[in-house]
């Protein structure tokens, strides 16, 4: 331990106790495997009010496990992304502190400052770019959710036809679906939406609906967690319009765009961060590098 970090301790005491209070899950050890460094440089890089707080506020939908959830306690949000999130701040000298929002809120709280970014399985795109940059930490598609032994014998886009497919509002899922009713011509699907991912799932495991589409992490989780394998399985490992995540940051702040992605860059050199997304089991998303906005360039192409 070099005698910078050493002197930090104190002041990232809060961020400790937050990483070590995630209970009942394997990834809040951090005992367990690489740890970064603080780097003084990208602290000083950071906005002074945030510097002088010592917290950047995190907006999340805490509703997509593994990416973020509630802990058993109500009240601890859990995740990979919190994880993360937990590691960055160890390189800012902050604590990353998560709180609850509405998914389809998120990005008007960024521009609204009723938070400094957001973090929350969110895929950056052209659209939401007009709105907020990104900086580019995950990959993952859609997959479609369905209660176990797929009753209704969908395997594909395709099998969603006159279906009654829920959703949750302000999601990507939302405009996939409007793509796939070209394919169903006068056999439209059924889409209904909701405030939260836990309120479309109700649908599905109520009868309400006859399938829930998610990011495949979230969807995939479902089928293998003993706490809802019994209700859910994936139609098929088909992923949908890949896409990456982006923590959502104000176009008008750059400096702390430039200092998140800066902390990125040596949480994946020092290995920290494959180390967190092999314990939360999603390794399969791991991007090689990060990107800012790379999404929405990528729709472009």
């Amino acid at each position: 331990m070099t005698s910078r970090l050493t002197a930090w301790l104190a002041a990232a005491l809060p961020l400790l106790l937050l990483a070590s209070g995630c209970g009942g899950s394997a990834a809040a050890d951090h005992s367990q495997g690489p740890s970064t460094a603080f780097d003084h440089g990208l602290h000083d890089a950071l906005p002074a009010e945030i510097r002088d707080s010592g917290v950047l506020r995190v907006a999340t939908d805490a509703s997509y496990a593994p990416a973020s959830s509630f802990a058993a306690d109500g009240r601890t949000i859990v995740g990979f992304e919190p994880d993360l999130g937990a590691a960055l701040g160890r390189v800012l000298g902050v604590e990353l502190r998560f709180g609850q929002a509405k998914f389809s809120e998120l990005l008007s709280d960024v521009v609204h400052d009723r938070t400094d970014v957001v973090m929350s399985a969110m895929t950056d795109t052209h659209a939401r770019e007009r709105k907020a940059d990104f900086v580019n930490y995950f990959l993952a598609g859609t997959a479609i959710v369905v209660k176990r032994g797929n009753p209704t014998g969908i395997t594909d886009l395709g099998g969603l036809c006159e279906q009654t497919v829920a959703v949750e509002t302000g999601t990507i899922q939302v405009d996939l679906l409007a793509r796939s009713q070209k394919r169903c011509g006068k056999r439209p699907i059924v889409v209904k939406t909701y405030e939260t991912n836990a309120d479309a799932l109700v649908q599905l495991r109520t009868g309400r609906a006859d399938a829930v589409l998610n990011d495949y992490p979230p969807a995939a989780h479902l089928a293998t967690d003993p706490k809802t394998r019994s209700r859910f399985q994936l139609a098929s490992t088909a992923q949908y319009e890949p896409g990456l995540y982006g923590i959502a940051v104000p176009r008008d702040r750059p400096e702390l765009r430039d200092a998140i992605r800066g902390a990125l860059d040596e949480v994946m050199r020092s290995g920290e961060y494959a180390a967190i997304l092999e314990r939360w089991g999603v390794a399969d998303g791991a991007v090689a590098d990060s990107s800012i906005n790379g999404g929405g360039a990528a729709a472009l192409e």
